[in-house]
């Protein structure tokens, strides 16, 4: 279930409320009681957190990069007569 941020245009109270996709909207403010209760557009509040799937996952080799390890050093390329690179 996602939560919805709302504010009051009455006394300027917010509020998080946990609902489901479903439900009606609310209009009653816990702090005040008027029916001033409007709903906020905000981001939607998660973290990643953890080496899960999305990190380690569908890679392989060399292309694993988990967290907590150091990369790799790059190897300077072999194109000679190239003016932009310094090798």
């Amino acid at each position: 279930m996602p939560i919805y941020e709302y504010q009051c245009n009455a006394c300027g109270h917010e509020h998080e409320a946990l609902q489901k996709l479903g439900a009606e909207p609310l209009v009653v403010c816990p702090a005040c009681n008027e029916a001033e209760l409007k709903k906020k557009i905000s981001a939607a509040g998660f973290r990643l957190k953890g080496g899960g799937w999305y990190e380690t996952d569908f890679k392989s080799g060399t292309k694993k990069n988990v967290a907590g390890e150091s990369k790799a050093p790059e190897k300077a390329s072999s194109c000679s007569g190239c003016p932009n690179h310094n090798h």
